[in-house]
Formats: C-alpha cells, structure tokens, sequence
C-alpha cells in the first residue's frame, strides 16, 4: 500500500517520532519544560522575597507587607482590564467595574483570604524558609476533614494512610526543630492557622464563583480590593501605621521597589499556577510543586549554612512524600468511579490543595 504524504514523516510503531511529529513533539516538550521551569522561578522567587520584607528587623509590619501586596495584586489586575479593552486581541483579560453588589457576594471569601494570607506570612516570618514546607504541611490533612464535615465526602483508608504519614512527619519536624533550638511555636501555630484557611478559602471559592461568572480574574479583583479595606482597622489596631511612621526607609525608592515586586509575585503566583495545570495536569502540577518545596528547603538550608539532622530531612520526606502519595492515591480514585462519584469543583479545589496560594 502507498503511504500517504501525512504519513511520510512515520518509521512505524518501533521507529519513534521523525520529521515534523519530532518536532512537534519537542516543541510540546519544550514548552511544557518552560512553564514548570517559570513556576518554580516565580513560586521560589516569592517565598524568599517575602521571607526578606518580613525579616527586615526595623519594620516589624506584617499585616502592612501583606497589605501593599493586596494593594498591587488589586493594582494589577485593574491595569490588566483597561488593557484588555484598549488591546483585545492581544491582552486577554476581562473588563472589570467594580460592582458593590459582587463585592458583598465575595466579603465571606475575602474574610477567609486574609486570614490565609496573613497566617502564611506569619508562618514564613516566624519559622524561616526551611522549615516552611513542613510548617505549613497540614493542608491535605484539613482538606480531607474539612470534606467530610462541610462537603459530606468520605476517604480512602489509602488517602487516610497518607494523612497520617503527613501528621508524623509534622511532629517528627516539630521534634528536631525543638532539638535544635530553632522551634518558633508562634510559628508552627500560625503555619497551622494558614493550613485550615488554605482548605476553608477552597471551599468558600467554589461558592462565590457564581457571583464572578466563574471567572478567576474577577475573583481575585474583588478578593484584593475587600483585602485592602478589611485591612485599614486591622492596621490601625495592630499599631503597625505608627512604627511604619518612624521607619527610616519610608522614603527609600529600594524598599518600595522591593515591596511591589512581592506584590508582583504575589499575582504572578496565580497566573503561573494555572498555566502549569493548562499545560500538564492537576496531578502534574502537584508533583512539580512538591518537587519545587523540596527544592526551595535545600537551597534555604544551604544559603543559610545551616547544619540539619538526619530525623529532620526525614520530616520532609515524610511530608512530601505523604502529600504526593495522597494525590496520586486521589487521582487514582476519581478515575475508577468518573461517572458514579464526578468531582465537585470544590473537591478537585480539595483535591489541589492550593499549595501556590499568596504568599505560598
């Protein structure tokens, strides 16, 4: 038989891919390769920069770092609209007017977003970037009781297994953390806080989505700008407007340049999340950003020089290993029932853990 012009660039079943499929392929591949690679730039980028603004020892200001970060985030994505509307063939961005109905549809979500925020950014401050990953390690274990009690959705013993190796590699890090004089309670108690938050702000996107259209966008616009005025009492209440009036460096350019690029990570953070999962999948995308935390541990502990126990690199690996066990061990079972059980958008949310959120 002839063989056809589209099937000139085949060897056959045995001789891989040649001529333009080849190149096909490797573009594909190449792409793929550059948004994980910008993933992890963007996500580690962001860590350390916020570990930086929250390290500085003059300015003690945490809800005002994650304010300014609000700020530019809601900054952002009104930048982004106008440009849309002035260039819609090559910005793809919806127009956004802000509604005060919508904004009061939203408020319960923004109640959740800062306190997830702001617990993160509490943990990062207090427990350094090192021990962040394990610190902040109880978001898959809260996802799955938070799906029993809101979402009335069961577990696997499988699931549940991988839970409790996650739970023991908390407290085995806990543990060594102590050992070694570096345990920050304040922290490890802050870092728990953000984990049931990341899990409620899962649970509460799934209910807002209707009243943005199910748009992302228009969610964040919404969430960042009810952040920025949520946040004036607490600034006031906290006291950090007065030690921000005597810092020196109020009027530096540097300090500000830095400030808005955390808060250009911060929303970059979001864009880069979802184009990981565009362009591989959700369960990719969790193996990536477990792959990335241990990652962004090593380089942590050796740009601080640190020296960490055998028992307390085990604790990550416990955590790691338990989270991408319980994904893979989710994924697994949502393919054997797709008709029987289909996945709730919230729980696929669940599912996700919504490790890149801000200030992740």
């Amino acid at each position: 038989m002839a063989v056809t012009a589209a099937e000139g660039g085949h060897t056959g079943a045995e001789g891989g891919h040649t001529g333009p499929e080849a190149d096909t392929f490797m573009l594909h591949a190449l792409r793929i390769a550059a948004v994980v690679a910008l993933y992890w730039f963007v996500s580690i980028t962001m860590v350390f920069l916020n570990n930086f603004l929250l390290d500085d020892r003059e300015l003690d200001a945490p809800l005002f770092i994650t304010f300014y970060q609000c700020v530019t985030s809601a900054a952002l994505c009104r930048l982004l609209g106008r440009l849309a509307t002035a260039c819609p063939r090559r910005v793809d961005f919806p127009s956004l007017a802000f509604d005060v109905k919508t904004s009061r549809e939203v408020l319960p979500l923004s109640v959740v977003f800062i306190a997830m925020i702001t617990f993160n950014n509490l943990c990062l401050k207090y427990v350094g970037v090192a021990f962040y990953t394990v610190g902040r390690s109880l978001t898959t274990v809260f996802n799955v009781l938070l799906s029993y009690l809101v979402l009335k959705q069961g577990t696997s013993p499988r699931a549940l297994g991988c839970c409790g190796v996650i739970l023991g590699g908390f407290w085995l890090g806990v543990d060594q953390e102590g050992l070694a004089g570096t345990l920050s309670w304040t922290g490890v108690i802050c870092g728990v806080l953000a984990s049931i938050f990341v899990s409620l702000n899962a649970i509460y996107t799934k209910k807002v989505m209707p009243a943005v259209e199910g748009n992302i966008w228009k969610l964040s616009y919404y969430n960042n700008v009810n952040a920025v005025v949520l946040f004036l009492p607490l600034l006031l209440l906290s006291g950090e407007l007065t030690r921000l009036a005597y810092f020196t460096r109020l009027a530096d350019p540097a300090f500000w340049g830095m400030m808005t690029l955390g808060g250009v990570f911060g929303f970059a953070i979001g864009y880069v999340t979802g184009l990981q999962i565009k362009f591989t999948s959700p369960l990719t995308h969790n193996v990536s950003g477990t792959a990335k935390a241990c990652t962004q541990t090593v380089i942590a502990v050796v740009y601080n020089s640190s020296t960490k126990s055998l028992l307390w690199w085990t604790s990550n690996l416990m955590v790691l290993g338990g989270s991408s066990a319980y994904t893979w061990v989710r994924s697994l079972e949502m393919k054997r029932k797709p008709l029987r059980d289909p996945q709730d958008p919230a729980q696929e949310k669940l599912l996700q853990g919504e490790k890149d959120s801000a200030g992740v």
